[in-house]
């Protein structure tokens, strides 16, 4: 998953993060939207149009969705917060709610406390408002200022609770929802993450991640203004029926202010995400290490520099746009504010000139007000960032729903002692493809054999390995693994966490993974304790164990430069360390799909002879290759042309057929050594050449 769009051509964007989408399920049903244009928003500069023919945006051919802004509406927030706000407490209470009950309680306490401390305060303010000796005054509103004190002091042994235990539960709910996600997008079926419509939706998810931390602790702090507020106005209305309104009067400007804020906010990262994306990818190439030399050879790194410059200031000038336009809401919400304020202090003023209210009253009212608003703007802030946060964590909600709607079963037909792996006209199609991958494809896999599939790019052969290790469930036909008895369960019955067991696969692009030498072999196991010594019989294997162990820091190397310990290796070098790491494994079935194409020679025959010897240890072998000297020893070839098996047999058989398609790649291979004639003239060596002698002299 890497990030994921999908949409009309008006869809937008954030600096960090992509927007929330709906469900694929969800989104297919509803017509395409019109979205109002923005040409400030929308235009595209010359440099971007010139290095990416446009915006730079994930493939969204598939996906018809209405744009997520009505998630901003008020109305929206009001309901959907306290259902997000739950779902974070309620993963809270799962990973700890010993913590989590310690915030809550922390949290009502302070509520109380500030109840409280209001009390206190209109009870000292009556008592010196009283008739009477200052000091007789001074001495009975002692026990009101104790109460006071003691208020502030569990106010701020409450609040210090509060942070101890948020502190103790973030790390721990952002772990849970971090682990529900991530296993469920790990469990998808492979056919399925390549649907553009879903692999948006996965990708997307993994933006709000973070959130689930972010969303606690804001919820906590928001938490805390609203129990404080709350407490206030219970006071206020006890005190009076009408300092309640003018505490709403004050609040409801900025309430305003921070929605039409946050709408805004969100119109701009939704339009500007494929800017964005197109900044980044041009930077990340400035540092990556493979692009180096024409960076400097080719001079590409001053191209991408002007173009960098060029396309950032328009970035800026949406940033200049997007600050005059807040700046203007703020100083809107703020004059609504102040003439709100005014109106409740005249009323007030009225209240207490009229003898409506008393003095003591009218002071603890003023306090009370202040104090409320003053934690308005943090509530404003707060608010604001907790729904920004809202929104991406939505993402995480709809993909962990979606994968698990495509997601691989964890039970089925347990397999027999596989002794072969056998299809039966198969036949598998990609999503959006116009046609079909593989048609009609029968093979054979047998255990203690070499099963070589060869053809042209494009053919079918790494398909069909996926197919055979169970990534790929065919669209037609059927996969058998069949058991020593003649007992065969089908693919899309069996126990794939069993398939998936009996199976090691070294692909084309297999991961190389930015960790020690040691933990690239060991996790060919998965989760199995690492075992040194098979370790390094593995690596013995792959002819890497001298390499590695000639390496400053041995098994402990990280093989990825830029790291402490860390080293860079070759393509050669990678191809054996990906060997060891399969046969690390020790799977009875193996697929290898070129594995030699980075090898120099000599160490090209040692990893072929390595895999014969597998077989002969009664592992089952499927070679995918181009080197088709190697496939002469192979026990059966399938030959695959455009998704078809169009020859199948062993080598001498395929050279016998005249005409065949094997032959003709054979015989093709061969001229280029000089073994056999060529099927059309080759170049031969050229002739002297003026600047032959220009350089010599």
């Amino acid at each position: 998953m890497t990030s994921v769009e999908a949409g009309s051509d008006d869809e937008p964007a954030g600096p960090a993060k992509e927007p929330p989408q709906e469900p694929p399920q969800e989104r297919a049903q509803k017509p395409p939207q019109e979205p109002t244009k923005k040409p400030a928003q929308d235009s595209i500069s010359d440099a971007e149009q010139e290095l990416y023919g446009g915006r730079l945006r994930y493939d969204q051919s598939y996906v018809r969705h209405e744009r997520p802004l009505t998630r901003l509406k008020f109305g929206h927030m009001a309901a959907a917060l306290p259902r997000m706000v739950a779902m974070v407490l309620r993963t809270g209470w799962q990973t700890d709610p010993r913590a989590l009950a310690g915030v809550v309680t922390a949290q009502l306490g302070q509520g109380v406390s500030a109840g409280w401390g209001l009390v206190a305060v209109n009870s000292v303010l009556t008592q010196l408002f009283a008739d009477g000796p200052t000091a007789d005054k001074l001495r009975d509103a002692v026990p009101s200022l104790v109460v006071l004190a003691v208020a502030a002091v569990a106010t701020a042994v409450l609040a210090a609770w509060s942070t101890a235990m948020s502190g103790r539960l973030e790390p721990q709910v952002e772990r849970a929802v971090s682990a529900r996600y991530y296993t469920a997008v790990t469990g998808v079926e492979a056919e399925a993450a390549e649907r553009p419509e879903v692999q948006r939706v996965l990708e997307a998810g993994r933006f709000g991640v973070d959130s689930a931390r972010s969303m606690l602790r804001l919820s906590v702090g928001v938490g805390s203004v609203v129990i404080g507020m709350v407490a206030a106005a219970v006071v206020l209305a006890a005190l009076h029926w009408a300092l309640l309104p003018m505490l709403l009067a004050i609040a409801l400007p900025k309430g305003w202010g921070a929605v039409r804020s946050a709408r805004r906010d969100y119109l701009s990262r939704m339009n500007w995400i494929d800017h964005r994306r197109a900044i980044a990818s041009l930077l990340a190439y400035l540092t990556r290490p493979h692009a180096a030399g024409e960076i400097r050879v080719h001079a590409a790194g001053r191209k991408l520099l002007s173009s960098y410059e060029e396309m950032s200031r328009q970035t800026e000038t949406e940033q200049r746009r997007l600050a005059r336009a807040q700046a203007s809401t703020d100083l809107v919400a703020g004059a609504f504010a102040g003439v709100a304020s005014l109106a409740c202090y005249g009323v007030l003023w009225w209240l207490l000139a009229s003898g409506g209210l008393p003095l003591a009253v009218g002071g603890t009212a003023v306090i009370a007000i202040r104090t409320s608003t003053a934690r308005l703007t943090s509530l404003v802030q707060q608010v604001n960032r907790l729904y920004e946060e809202l929104l991406f964590l939505t993402d995480t909600e709809d993909a962990i729903k979606v994968a698990d709607e495509y997601a691989i079963p964890i039970s089925g037909t347990p397999l027999p002692s596989p002794v072969e792996v056998r299809t039966e006209a198969v036949s598998f199609t990609y999503p959006g493809a116009d046609s079909p991958a593989l048609s009609g494809v029968s093979v054979r896999v047998p255990r203690g054999k070499v099963t070589a599939l060869v053809g042209a790019n494009g053919s079918g052969k790494t398909t069909l390995t996926k197919v055979l290790a169970g990534l790929l469930l065919p669209s037609e036909g059927d996969v058998w693994w069949v058991g020593e008895s003649g007992e065969r369960v089908e693919l899309r019955e069996a126990d794939r966490a069993q398939v998936f067991g009996a199976v090691g696969l070294l692909t084309q692009d297999f991961p190389r993974w930015e960790m020690t030498a040691a933990a690239n072999v060991a996790i060919g196991a998965g989760d199995r304790p690492r075992d040194m010594v098979r370790v390094r019989r593995a690596a013995q294997e792959a002819s890497v164990l001298d390499l590695i162990e000639g390496l400053p820091h041995g098994w402990d190397s990280i093989v990825f430069k830029g790291y402490e310990r860390g080293v860079q290796l070759s393509g050669g070098q990678w191809q054996k360390l990906g060997t060891a790491r399969t046969r690390y494994r020790q799977a009875p079935f193996l697929l290898v799909d070129e594995p030699t194409s980075a090898l120099d020679p000599h160490a090209e025959i040692a990893s072929f002879r390595g895999l014969w010897s597998l077989a002969e240890q009664g592992h089952a072998v499927v070679l995918v290759t181009h080197r088709l000297a190697a496939t002469m020893k192979a026990d059966h070839i399938y030959v695959l042309d455009r998704g078809r098996v169009v020859e199948d047999g062993r080598h001498g058989d395929l050279m016998n057929r005249e005409g065949g398609l094997y032959k003709g790649m054979f015989t093709a291979q061969a001229a280029q050594y000089g073994l056999a004639p060529a099927p059309d003239p080759l170049p031969g060596p050229r002739g002297p050449h003026p600047s032959d002698h220009r350089t010599a002299s």
